[in-house]
């Protein structure tokens, strides 16, 4: 199995002249929006929060204070308006911590709820068709009736307490970015690196999704009213991950470590058993479609993905009969790791044992090392783990607000600063409502996406400064910047009329 490869930052500084040349492209006279004067482009990707849910009260950005009655109001299933919001514990039942709120928006840290931002609170679903039905044609007032955790999702937090506000304050805050796909984490990180949908055409039935006879998601025969209940479906866990015509669009595991899915007792250490596990199904077959690093790589721009306890997952990774340490352990301190925020360990082209592997994917700690001796690559990745990525269910906001604002101040402090452009942004919105609804039609949206507006952040000596942009943007618009920047062969799922960035450069 081939590990981290701590040092292997020396691998680029030994191609200084390739690396030059590659940077040389379609470079020209400095002016206003050209991001050919960006050398290094470093995207850091958080979890599970929206727009609203953390910026919502941000100033002179599109937030609560413009949502309209249509947009805030929440239905039950059969369309009447719920009289109030009840939040759902694991259970299904009123969760104690909450009291019964109106139906409309509310802060989670004030009163009545008043819950501290550095505390652990509820996970919504997060999930493809979930999503979909929340949106409801643009409605967004199927939110709670879709929710595992029912009216929660209509919380907000003041996010001025946060580190990352002051760094939006100070640089450019994106109100109109949203996420590439509908769904979760899993999709969403796939957006970020090819701007399509894993296939899975021999997917077994119990992993395909159940929908009736209008598309929606199938309900159990039980499933409440939304004031009565959470909604139960046939997606918790198996019984979601796949559409009907072979698309993997829920949490499905890496076919190589580490993975949910741990290695077969008989077979190689470093692969999932092919036979995955009643949890968790069958681990995704390798892909193989172009993804953002194979595009970089043939035109010689160096590139990394780095993750956070990236090593500490792969030691514990081989172990079929043992207890995992590092492997969605919350309570592992740092190291829960998430083997389905590691998009890459999906494709064939970084299987273990392949110099593509080595070369790209790293761990945290290396991300920080190459920081301070100015050794990142041209396009770089950061995942931050377990508590320092923000997730809802097992981590809080602030400690991901800590770690990531000091990732951003090694940055501004490093000897790259001058040269480079930072997108700090979410990979899907947690579940959590939002008053704006995705884009639709030709050039905007496919079947696929875009899903719920997260928050994005541009950070750069090139970013314009206290500075809303409302530029139409979503995960692609990522891939289509480092397109752009690197003349690049495009990606066919990048979509033609979302922004590339350079409206948010001076």
């Amino acid at each position: 199995m081939v590990g981290s490869g701590r040092g292997l930052g020396w691998a680029w500084r030994m191609i200084p002249a390739l690396t030059s040349a590659a940077l040389a492209v379609a470079a020209g006279p400095a002016r206003a929006g050209d991001i050919n004067r960006i050398d290094t482009i470093v995207v850091i990707y958080a979890e599970n929060r929206g727009f609203d849910h953390l910026y919502g009260l941000f100033p002179r950005a599109n937030g609560i204070a413009n949502a309209q009655p249509e947009n805030t109001l929440q239905r039950d299933h059969d369309g009447t308006i719920l009289k109030e919001l009840t939040v759902w514990d694991s259970k299904g039942q009123p969760d104690a911590r909450f009291p019964k709120l109106p139906n409309a928006p509310f802060r989670i840290d004030a009163p009545p709820v008043d819950k501290a931002q550095d505390q652990v609170w509820p996970s919504p679903i997060h999930a493809y068709y979930h999503q979909i039905e929340q949106i409801n044609g643009g409605k967004l007032d199927r939110f709670a009736a879709m929710s595992t955790v029912g009216g929660y999702v209509m919380g907000h937090f003041d996010g001025s307490k946060l580190k990352l506000w002051q760094w939006a304050r100070e640089y450019t805050l994106a109100d109109n970015y949203f996420m590439g796909a509908f769904g979760g984490s899993y999709l969403n990180h796939q957006w970020l690196i090819c701007a399509c949908a894993p296939v899975f055409k021999d997917a077994p039935e119990e992993m395909r999704v159940r929908l009736d006879a209008s598309g929606k998601l199938e309900k159990k025969l039980g499933s409440p009213s939304a004031a009565l209940g959470a909604v139960q479906t046939f997606t918790a866990g198996l019984g979601g991950q796949v559409t009907p015509d072979g698309f993997s669009v829920n949490t499905t595991q890496p076919p190589y470590q580490p993975s949910g899915v741990a290695p077969a007792a008989d077979g190689p250490l470093d692969i999932a058993d092919p036979k995955g596990n009643p949890r968790l199904g069958l681990p995704l077959p390798p892909q193989t479609a172009k993804t953002i690093g194979d595009t970089l790589s043939a035109k010689g721009i160096t590139w990394a993905w780095y993750a956070g306890a990236w090593s500490e997952a792969l030691a514990d990774a081989p172990k079929p009969d043992t207890e995992r340490k590092v492997i969605y352990k919350a309570g592992g301190g740092a190291s829960n790791f998430q083997p389905h925020h590691q998009p890459f360990n999906y494709f064939a082209r970084f299987a273990p044992g392949t110099a593509d592997r080595a070369a790209h994917l790293k761990d945290g700690a290396d991300l920080l090392a190459d920081i301070d001796q100015g050794a990142l690559p041209p396009v770089t990745f950061y995942k931050p783990t377990g508590k320092h990525n923000q997730h809802p269910g097992y981590t809080d906001l602030v400690s991901g607000d800590a770690h990531i604002a000091d990732v951003l101040e090694r940055l501004k402090k490093g000897p790259q600063w001058g040269k480079m452009l930072v997108i700090v942004t979410y990979d899907e919105n947690g579940g959590f409502w939002d008053h704006v609804a995705p884009p639709t039609g030709a050039g905007w949206g496919d079947r696929w996406g875009p899903g719920m507006r997260v928050p994005a952040i541009i950070i750069s000596p090139f970013a314009k400064r206290d500075h809303i942009d409302s530029t139409s943007y979503d995960t692609t618009s990522i891939l289509k910047l480092i397109t752009q920047r690197f003349g690049l062969e495009p990606l066919p799922g990048v979509r033609d009329k979302v922004g590339d960035f350079s409206a948010a450069i001076e």
